[in-house]
């Protein structure tokens, strides 16, 4: 299964995206009290880390806000997931509760302040890619008050990340597609992990790949797609 960024590599040079196969996965619909201690503990410290700056000036934000931009995208309605989530948690709320595999991700997102994300393998129709929009691209936004309803497709210009037949996640990173989302049913899945000039992105896969195996077991294949190399190959 390939995984490209060739589209997007020369605008967005600094762009570097793990992509993160784990087969073998059992994940809860609950989150677990182990889980949910840890997750407390990266919120406490992302507190500790922000808290009372503004979330312009937190670098991995800055870096998203600038890629955003870069893309035409200026309301500040649309904003990056590891903004949001820094944003809500800074505001003292707790990170949402979806699954044991998406609340991992998410406490890895806001610790490292680089965006996640995850499909369903057996939901998805490879090639992969990060590209930019085109005609007929199809989009079901998963937050949508009507869900199934294709409310609100790309304009052109933008960047979205797609399979070969609809858009996995609009904006890059905003929100994800509903037709692939990952549930307590998912058992093989391709996670992302997105850098834009700012952080360290082999801690961040060594720290979400541990805390896979601890929280919902599996195996892990990973490849890194950035300018130098910018299609990989990864097993499914």
């Amino acid at each position: 299964m390939q995984l490209s960024i060739a589209e997007i590599s020369p605008q967005f040079p600094e762009a570097r995206i793990a992509a993160i196969v784990i087969a073998g996965l059992q994940i809860q619909g609950a989150r677990p009290p182990s889980l949910d201690a840890l997750i407390a503990e990266r919120e406490a410290a992302c507190r500790k880390q922000w808290g009372g700056r503004e979330l312009a000036d937190i670098p991995g934000i800055a870096a998203w806000r600038s890629a955003y931009k870069g893309f035409g995208i200026k309301r500040t309605s649309y904003r990056s997931s590891v903004e949001r989530l820094v944003k809500r948690v800074l505001a003292g709320e707790r990170l949402p509760v979806v699954n044991s595999f998406v609340d991992l991700y998410n406490a890895i997102s806001l610790t490292h302040v680089m965006c996640c994300g995850a499909d369903d393998l057996d939901k998805i129709e490879p090639p992969l890619a990060f590209r930019f929009a085109r005609d007929g691209d199809s989009f079901i936004d998963m937050g949508a008050a009507e869900p199934g309803e294709d409310d609100d497709p790309p304009k052109a210009g933008e960047v979205v990340y797609a399979d070969a037949r609809h858009v996995l996640c609009r904006r890059w990173n905003w929100r994800q597609d509903a037709r692939t989302c990952i549930s307590p049913r998912s058992t093989r899945v391709i996670a992302t992990i997105q850098a834009n000039g700012h952080g360290d992105l082999n801690q961040a896969i060594a720290d979400f790949t541990t805390l896979v195996a601890i929280h919902c077991g599996g195996h892990t294949t990973v490849k890194i797609a950035d300018a130098a190399t910018p299609v990989v190959t990864i097993g499914a």
